[in-house]
C-alpha cells in the first residue's frame, strides 16, 4: 500500500511520519527534479506493509514556491507509478480553519483521503474543544487525532488506514465552476478523467504541469480563452466558498474555552524578548556562540579517542601483515583515509544536532524574522536565512531549500552565495588549524579563544556572502515584488528522538557519500606518494644515505622517507604548484591537498593524514604530525598563525565542491551560474589569503 503525507508546514508531518516509520526510512529525488522526499515503511495493525511518503509542506494546491509545485505534479500525474493508494493530510489541531483549505482540496481529488488532527494536546491547551465524531461526519471522511511528538493516536491511526483505503469521496462541481460545467466535461473527455476537480485543476496549472505535452497545453490554453476561464478570479472565489464551507463545520464542531496556561500567551512572552530589535540579535548570536564552543569542547574527547584507535590500527596491521605494498596501501591509505572522516563524526553531530534543536523548538522561524529586515539592506529577505544557515550543515540541501523562496530574483541570488556559508565539509580544516594555532584556553566564562576563532571563520562566510548579495542584486535585473509571509509556530520541547534520526540520518549521507570520494582519493593519493617516475625514488634514497652518511638508521628514515615523497609522482605535482601558492604561505604538501580538495573539500585532511603519515611507525595523530612540521626557512614551526589562517581563509571561500557545481547547475538550468561561482570564488579565495598571509607573517 502507497500512502502519501500531506499537510501544512509546521503541523507536525515530519514528527508523525518519523513515528510511522522509524529508523526504517530513505531519502530519494522527485523524478526529474532536486527537490528530497523521504519514503519509509510501516507495519500496519493487520500486519500488512506500507510505503509511507513524506511530502513537502504546502498550503495549497495552487502553489506558489516549486516545493508545493511538486506535491501537485506528484498528485495529478496519472503516469506516476508512486501514485498513493491513500492520502494522509495532517491538519494543525489548534489552528484548524486554515489547515482544512488544503485537506478540502485533496478530498476533492478523489484519492481515499483521511485527516489527521495532530497537536491535539496544544489545541487542548490553548483551549480548543473539538467534536471529532461530528467533524467525521460533516468532512466525510474519517478524523484521528494524534499527539505525533509522544506518539500518541498512532495505533489508532494504524487501525484508520486499513477502513479508509475502501472510501472514495466524489467531489461535487463547486459553485465557483458553475458557468463552466460543460468545460470541465470536455476537459474530463480529452484526458480520460474521472474526477471533476482534477479537471479543473488542469485548467489553472497547465502551464506548469510538466507531464503535460506541448500540444496538451495548446489544447487547454486554447479552451481556457474560448470559455473565458480566468483563473485568477476563480481560484478566490473557490478559495472564499471553501472557507465558507469550513466556518460552518469548525462553528458547529469545535469550542473555545480561556486556558490560563495557553501556548500561545507563552509563545507571544517569549517573543518579546526573542524578537527585541536589540536582544533578539544578540541572543542570537549568543546561540551560534554556544554552537561553536561545544562543537570543539564536547567533541574533543572522542575524537582524540577516535585518532588514538586508528592509530593504533595503522599499527597493528604494519605489525601483523607481511610487509607489502598492499600492507602500506591498506594502512596507510584506506585506514588513514576512513579514520580521517570518522574522527570528526563527534563535531559533525554536535553541528546538526543544534541545527534540529533550533528546527524542532521554533527558534528556527524567529532567526528568520529578526534577519528579514537585515537580509532585506543586502537585496535578499527572511526566507533565504534558512537556506543559509542550512548551508552551515552542507550547501546542497541549502541550494534546494530555496525552493522556498518566491521571489526569482532572490531565489537566484541565495543559491549563488550559499557556498559561502562555512559548511560541515569545512569543519575539519578549521578545527585542525584553529587546534594548531590558536591556544585552548579560555577567553572569558567557559568560551574558548578555540570557539571565538571558529565563530569568526564562520562570520567571516555569512559576511562576504551578505557583500556578494549586495553585488549581484546590483547586477541581475529580474524586477519581482518581494513579500515575506512565514508560518509562526508555538514553541515546543525538542523531540530527542526526532533529533536523533535527523542526526542519524545526516551522519550516514556525511560519512557514506564523502567516505566514497576520501577513500578512492587516499588509495589514488597513496599510489601518486609512493611511486615516482622511473628510480627517482631509488636516488633520493641515495642521496640522502650519501649526505648523512654519519646518522643512524632510525634517524636516517625519516629524512628517506621525505626525500622520497617529494621524489614521488605527487611530490613532482606539488613541486609545480609550489610557486604559483608560495605568496600564500603554502608548500607543495598543501599545493597536494589543495588539488585534492576540488573533488571535496573534506579530502584536504585525509591528503595530509596520507601525506604525514607515509613510512612513519609512530602512533601520531595527523594533528601531532602537523604541529612538529618546521619551516626550513625560519627553523620555526611551519603551521604559523599567518599560514594557519590564510590556509582558513582560502578554503573559506574557494569553489570546490563538485557536488554543488552540480546542484547549482540543476536548479538554475544553466552552467554560467556555476561556471561564474567556480572563477569568482577561487580569484576571491586567492586574493584574500595572499593578503591575510603577508598582513601576519
Amino acid at each position: 500500500m502507497k500512502i502519501a503525507l500531506i499537510g501544512n508546514p509546521n503541523s507536525g508531518k515530519s514528527s508523525l511520519f518519523n513515528q510511522l516509520t522509524g529508523l526504517n526510512q530513505k531519502v530519494a529525488n522527485f523524478a526529474g527534479v532536486t527537490v528530497e522526499k523521504k519514503i519509509g515503511f510501516c507495519v500496519l495493525s493487520n500486519k500488512e506493509k506500507a510505503q509511507i511518503i513524506d511530502l513537502p509542506g504546502t498550503y495549497s494546491l495552487y502553489p506558489k514556491s516549486l516545493d508545493e509545485q511538486v506535491v501537485l505534479d506528484f498528485l495529478l500525474d496519472n503516469q506516476n507509478i508512486e501514485k498513493p493508494d491513500l492520502i494522509l493530510v495532517v491538519a494543525d489541531a489548534s489552528n484548524l480553519q486554515r489547515n482544512l483549505l488544503l485537506f478540502e482540496e485533496i478530498r476533492d481529488i478523489g484519492v481515499p483521503t483521511l485527516l489527521i488532527l495532530n497537536m491535539i494536546d496544544v489545541a487542548k491547551q490553548g483551549g480548543w474543544e473539538i467534536d471529532i465524531k461530528k467533524l467525521e461526519g460533516l468532512l466525510g471522511v474519517p478524523v484521528v487525532a494524534t499527539n505525533a511528538r509522544k506518539g500518541e493516536g498512532i495505533i489508532e491511526l494504524k487501525t484508520a488506514i486499513i477502513e479508509t483505503v475502501k472510501n472514495t469521496h466524489q467531489p461535487q462541481l463547486l459553485e465557483s465552476l458553475s458557468n463552466h460545467e460543460k468545460l470541465i466535461q470536455e476537459v474530463q473527455q480529452k484526458f480520460d478523467l474521472q474526477n471533476i476537480y482534477i479537471a479543473n485543476l488542469y485548467l489553472h496549472h497547465y502551464e506548469r504541469l510538466h507531464f503535460l505535452s506541448k500540444e496538451d497545453k495548446e489544447y487547454l490554453q486554447k479552451q481556457q480563452i474560448q470559455y473565458q476561464f480566468n483563473s485568477l478570479s476563480l481560484q478566490a472565489q473557490e478559495t472564499l466558498e471553501r472557507f465558507d464551507k469550513i466556518g460552518s463545520v469548525i462553528a458547529k464542531t469545535t469550542q473555545k474555552y480561556e486556558k490560563e496556561h495557553n501556548p500561545l500567551r507563552i509563545t507571544q512572552k517569549i517573543d518579546k524578548v526573542l524578537l527585541h530589535p536589540v536582544w533578539g540579535y544578540a541572543i542570537f548570536l549568543g546561540v551560534l556562540l554556544l554552537m561553536f564552543n561545544a562543537i570543539f569542547k564536547w567533541a574533543e574527547l572522542p575524537m582524540t579517542f577516535i585518532e588514538n584507535q586508528t592509530a593504533n590500527l595503522q599499527e597493528i596491521i604494519k605489525n601483523n601483515l607481511p610487509d607489502s605494498w598492499f600492507t602500506k596501501l591498506f594502512a596507510d591509505g584506506v585506514i588513514a583515509g576512513i579514520g580521517s572522516v570518522v574522527v570528526f563524526i563527534p563535531q559533525i553531530a554536535l553541528l546538526f544536532a543544534f541545527i534540529a534543536i533550533l528546527e524542532e523548538s521554533g527558534y528556527m522561524v524567529r532567526a528568520m524574522i529578526i534577519m528579514d529586515k537585515l537580509m532585506r539592506k543586502f537585496g535578499l529577505n527572511g526566507k533565504s536565512v534558512v537556506p543559509l544557515i542550512s548551508g552551515v550543515a552542507c550547501a546542497i540541501p541549502a541550494i534546494m531549500a530555496t525552493r522556498n523562496i518566491d521571489n526569482r530574483k532572490e531565489r537566484l541570488i541565495t543559491i549563488l552565495i550559499t557556498p559561502l556559508m562555512s559548511c560541515s565539509a569545512r569543519l575539519p580544516i578549521y578545527t585542525v588549524m584553529i587546534a594548531l594555532i590558536v591556544p585552548s584556553e579560555n577567553a572569558f566564562w567557559f568560551i574558548s579563544w578555540q570557539a571565538l576563532a571558529l565563530l569568526a571563520m564562520y562570520l567571516l562566510g555569512i559576511l562576504m556572502a551578505l557583500v556578494a548579495s549586495i553585488i549581484l542584486s546590483k547586477l541581475l535585473k529580474h524586477q519581482d515584488n518581494s513579500y515575506f509571509v512565514v508560518e509562526m509556530p508555538t514553541y515546543k520541547i525538542p523531540r530527542w528522538k526526532n533529533i536523533g534520526l535527523t542526526i542519524l540520518e545526516k551522519l550516514k549521507t556525511f560519512t557514506l557519500e564523502a567516505g566514497k570520494v576520501i577513500v578512492v582519493l587516499s588509495v589514488v593519493l597513496w599510489a601518486l606518494a609512493s611511486f615516482g617516475w622511473g628510480d627517482s625514488l631509488e636516488q633520493a634514497e641515495n642521496k640522502v644515505r650519501k649526505e648523512n652518511a654519519t646518522l643512524s638508521e632510525e634517524k636516517l628514515e625519516p629524512l628517506i622517507n621525505a626525500a622520497k615523497l617529494e621524489a614521488s609522482y605527487a611530490g613532482v605535482l606539488g613541486k609545480t604548484l609550489e610557486p604559483v601558492i608560495k605568496p600564500l604561505g603554502f608548500d607543495w604538501r598543501i599545493g597536494i591537498s589543495l588539488i585534492a580538495s576540488f573533488a571535496a573539500r573534506e579530502v584536504f585532511v585525509s591528503t595530509m593524514s596520507v601525506i604525514y603519515g607515509l613510512g612513519t611507525d609512530d602512533e601520531q595523530s595527523v594533528r601531532e604530525r602537523m604541529a612538529k612540521e618546521i619551516n626550513p626557512t625560519t627553523q620555526k614551526p611551519f603551521y604559523s598563525v599567518a599560514v594557519g589562517f590564510s590556509l582558513m581563509v582560502f578554503y573559506a571561500f574557494a569553489m570546490q565542491c563538485m557536488s554543488t557545481v552540480a546542484i547549482v547547475y540543476k536548479e538554475t538550468r544553466s552552467w554560467k551560474y556555476p561556471i561564474g561561482q567556480i572563477i569568482a570564488f577561487n580569484i576571491l579565495a586567492y586574493i584574500s589569503s595572499f593578503l591575510v598571509y603577508q598582513i601576519l607573517k
